[in-house]
């Protein structure tokens, strides 16, 4: 599985963006899908998580209420819905796919994924 995300950008704090990651290869449906952030300066934390048959999800306490993780396994694609943005919601995000197939627990580490997108800059000005 190799990832691509896309859909950062500029906007202003209250606004909103979704990402997209789109995944090639077969095994995508069977992974557990997360974001994670990376502001500057600071470690890479985690953001969300949705199973692998995307019946469930996990939020960072930071942005639970203001963010949803979707999926759509027919088009290998995972999202993130951020709105309510605030200026500290500016990071690098990316996205990672679960090390684990069929995993039933909710993906919250960063050792819990194997593969990792390229990640998108997320502007958030105030």
């Amino acid at each position: 599985v190799q990832l691509q995300a896309s859909g950062g950008g500029l906007v202003q704090a209250g606004g909103s963006l979704r990402l997209s990651c789109a995944a090639s290869g077969r095994t995508f449906s069977s992974r557990a899908m997360g974001w994670f952030r990376q502001a500057p300066g600071k470690e890479r934390e985690f953001v969300a998580t949705i199973r692998w048959i995307g019946d469930r999800t996990y939020y960072a306490d930071s942005v639970k209420g203001r963010f949803t993780i979707s999926r759509d396994n027919a088009r290998n694609t995972v999202y993130l819905q951020m709105n309510s943005l605030k200026p500290e919601d500016t990071a690098v995000y990316y996205c990672a796919a679960g090390a684990s197939y069929y995993r039933e627990t909710d993906s919250t580490r960063m050792n819990d994924y194997d593969l990792w997108g390229q990640g998108t800059q997320v502007t958030v000005s105030s």
